[in-house]
């Protein structure tokens, strides 16, 4: 009777501390600031569907060329790039759900005032000034902080899964907006992607938190932090950390490779890839069906490399990506056809994999040679892509009038990423940036 009555005593300390443990939640805060995250960017991205669907139908109705049209498409896509490394100070200074929500309403408002316009310089207003400080405001630098602040442990999967957001939007929106212009015209379908963006802000405000400390939680996967004050002098910050990070020899090499991309990406296939395809009799919808192809596996293929950079060296990641993405741009004149064949279906396929599975493996290297300052420095990076993407969707416009076809720009392209291959071999390691920033 004692041994049995020592035995469940002993059974009992046992449990009592395992029972006195607080319940962990079972979902970690950081999976639903994820999820607006990923909402959010969808919602600001839609807009990035309309330009390349729309180059024909404002050339037949204002008379505008090609070119002009296009230069309100690189005003967007730079200012997209240059906003967007002051808006992750600003995210810090004022928070991320003030910066986020004012943004999207910048994003409706020049989408939906578009309808009104009737010269191409108020293209430039509304599409190049409003939509691109709006999009930048919560570009990739916006998943940059939200992953460097909640999240410790699958950094990278969080990136590639934030990165895919804008593949998703574009899968969305794309085919909408292409139904909606081929059965009713441009202007609703501006004004969809202006509501689309507003209907968002509400989620950012109710479900957006700044900081983990915020909610009495440490990020997921790592230790609690207090809150850090307020960052003043947040323009002064951005500056000073673009003028640190380009005394170093990383940091040209990145922006060189993501100017390439964002040159392959946006500035080309997202502008042009339907104009040019219906330059070989191919209908918008069709061919805009096929940029919402290249969005779907883009969402698989950002993933994917998220998990690739948790686990290989970025660097080897980012040229195999580039050398690819080259060889496969080379191939693309050939295959434009009136009709969908195999070997365009492969090309959509490859491509959309490859899309922007170069972000991860890009933001992991920022954050390997710049630390607490990477958020800023690769909002800087991204300035690089879009600068890259706004020349190429202007040059584009202009090639296609001057030529007759783009076949010219996606060879040029294709030699642009054996070159972005290249420098992105010759990164070094952080411990070795110095030496590279002075030799």
């Amino acid at each position: 009777m004692t041994e049995t009555t020592e035995s469940a005593a002993r059974d009992d300390d046992r449990r009592q501390p395992h029972e006195a443990r607080p319940r962990r939640p079972r979902l970690h805060r950081a999976w639903l600031v994820a999820a607006v995250t990923f909402v959010t960017i969808i919602g600001g991205a839609a807009f990035n569907s309309l330009p390349g669907l729309l180059i024909d139908p404002l050339h037949r109705e204002f008379g505008w060329s090609r070119g002009e049209i296009g230069l309100a498409v690189s005003i967007d896509m730079a200012l997209y790039g240059l906003t967007a490394p002051f808006a992750a100070a600003l995210m810090d200074r004022f928070g991320i759900r003030r910066v986020v929500a004012s943004a999207l309403t910048m994003v409706a408002a020049g989408a939906i005032a578009g309808v009104w316009m009737t010269a191409s310089w108020q293209l430039m207003i509304y599409w190049g000034l409003l939509v691109g400080l709006g999009t930048g405001s919560m570009a990739m630098a916006f998943a940059a902080t939200v992953t460097n602040r909640w999240f410790v442990a699958r950094r990278g999967l969080v990136t590639g899964i934030l990165t895919a957001a804008g593949a998703s939007g574009q899968l969305v929106f794309l085919p909408l907006c292409a139904w909606i212009i081929d059965r009713h015209g441009w202007e609703p379908a501006s004004v969809t992607v202006g509501l689309a963006a507003l209907v968002v802000v509400p989620f950012v405000w109710l479900l957006m938190r700044d900081h983990p400390a915020d909610v009495g939680l440490a990020p997921y996967g790592g230790t609690y932090v207090a809150k850090p004050a307020p960052a003043r002098g947040a323009a002064r910050r951005t500056v000073r950390v673009l003028f640190d990070a380009a005394r170093t020899g990383p940091f040209w090499l990145l922006a060189g490779a993501f100017a390439i991309c964002g040159a392959s990406t946006n500035g080309l296939i997202r502008t042009h890839f339907v104009p040019s395809a219906h330059d070989h009799h191919m209908p918008i919808t069709v061919a805009a069906s096929l940029l919402a192809v290249i969005g779907a596996f883009d969402v698989i293929g950002t993933i994917f490399s998220g998990w690739l950079t948790d686990r290989f060296d970025a660097r080897r990641l980012l040229a195999v990506y580039y050398a690819l993405r080259g060889i496969s741009l080379l191939f693309l004149p050939v295959l434009m056809a009136p009709d969908v064949r195999p070997p365009m279906v492969f090309f959509i396929v490859f491509y959309g994999l490859d899309w922007v599975a170069t972000v991860p493996p890009t933001l992991a290297l920022c954050r390997e040679q710049y630390g607490d300052d990477s958020a800023i420095v690769f909002g800087w990076v991204l300035a690089s892509h879009q600068v890259g993407a706004a020349v190429v969707a202007f040059l584009g416009g202009v090639a296609r009038d001057v030529f007759g076809s783009y076949d010219v720009v996606w060879y040029a392209a294709g030699a642009l990423c054996a070159m972005a291959a290249l420098m992105s071999l010759v990164i070094r390691r952080a411990s070795a940036a110095p030496e590279a920033a002075s030799g």
